[in-house]
């Protein structure tokens, strides 16, 4: 189909149902969390969310942007970290919280940006086009994702707060 400015760009849309709720016309009906829940790539980040008890919270807040890591990015955390992390609610909640900006975010705002987030601190992110990283590690594989109430960049890296 022909690309518009506003369309969902990147190497990892491609695995992006075509149709039904986890697809791009399907996730713009839903809240983010439940958005998430429908697109396979994102199971270990929506398993995160619910332990986080996030759920909630994402989906009921009004104009964010959510930089959401794939199953891969998770995996690239040792097991036994990640394990440590989900089981610790406050150290969860931290690290998640630290991927939602309170902002409506689009490409064009990424260039060179630095926002805030809900945990408090600060990511930065950089690029043009359709190649954008945030935090100088986490690549955006799938961006300008839209759900009821977030825009949503999939990236191959779980950000950590520098706290």
């Amino acid at each position: 189909g022909a690309t518009t400015a506003d369309a969902p760009f990147g190497p990892a849309c491609s695995g992006v149902p075509k149709s039904g709720a986890g697809s791009f016309d399907g996730m713009a009906k839903d809240p983010v969390a439940t958005a998430a829940s429908n697109n396979p790539a994102l199971s270990t980040l929506v398993t995160a969310v619910k332990k986080a008890g996030l759920v909630d919270t994402l989906n009921n807040a009004q104009g964010i942007t959510v930089f959401a890591p794939t199953n891969d990015a998770f995996a690239k955390i040792p097991k036994a970290t990640l394990d440590k992390v989900l089981a610790d609610k406050a150290q969860l909640t931290k690290i998640l919280t630290y991927h939602v900006v309170g902002q409506p975010l689009a490409p064009k705002d990424l260039d060179k940006g630095s926002f805030d987030t809900l945990e408090k601190a600060k990511l930065t992110t950089s690029g043009s086009g359709e190649s954008y990283t945030v935090n100088d590690s986490a690549k955006v594989v799938c961006g300008n994702v839209k759900t009821a109430n977030a825009n949503v960049y999939i990236i191959d890296t779980v950000l950590m707060p520098s706290s």
